[in-house]
């Protein structure tokens, strides 16, 4: 088993390394569209090693060190739309299926494991998401206009 846990990651677009050994990549979705760029046209991809939804991770409990979860954060969009396609859409209910997310997140991080929860403001503010957890991050930093970054600890 590898030792961190990427529970949606999408186009692993924050990674160095999007072949990284030591990250289990996971992803309900698997898919490649093309899209309108500069100069052109360009490719983008979600291929992860397992396809998974974050709500029922099919992993023993304290099964990783470093769990990342990085959840749709779109609740009004067109599913053809590229952001969409591009970073997922969130259901009506988003705040019990980010709830049930972190939960899992928690539940298969190993004991004194780090969850990284990364979160973009677009059209949900990071203080309402916050709410819908059992535990506050240890720290958070604003990495953009709109990303966060917030570190939990499990105890």
């Amino acid at each position: 088993m590898k030792p961190i846990l990427d529970v949606c990651c999408g186009g692993k677009m924050f990674y160095f390394d999007k072949d990284n050994k030591s990250v289990l990549f996971c992803d309900k979705r698997y898919f490649e569209t093309k899209f309108n760029k500069v100069g052109g046209e360009g490719l983008f991809s979600v291929k992860p090693d397992m396809i998974v939804d974050f709500k029922f991770l099919p992993f023993k409990d304290e099964s990783f060190y470093l769990v990342i979860f990085d959840p749709p954060h779109i609740i009004h969009g067109s599913e053809k739309s590229f952001m969409v396609q591009k970073y997922g859409l969130l259901p009506k209910n988003y705040k019990e299926e980010l709830a049930k997310g972190f939960e899992e997140c928690m539940r298969v991080l190993k004991r004194n494991g780090t969850l990284i929860f990364k979160w973009s403001e677009t059209q949900i503010k990071l203080s309402e998401i916050i709410k819908c957890f059992k535990k506050e991050p240890l720290i958070a930093q604003k990495s953009s206009k709109t990303s966060h970054f917030c570190v939990f600890f499990k105890e």
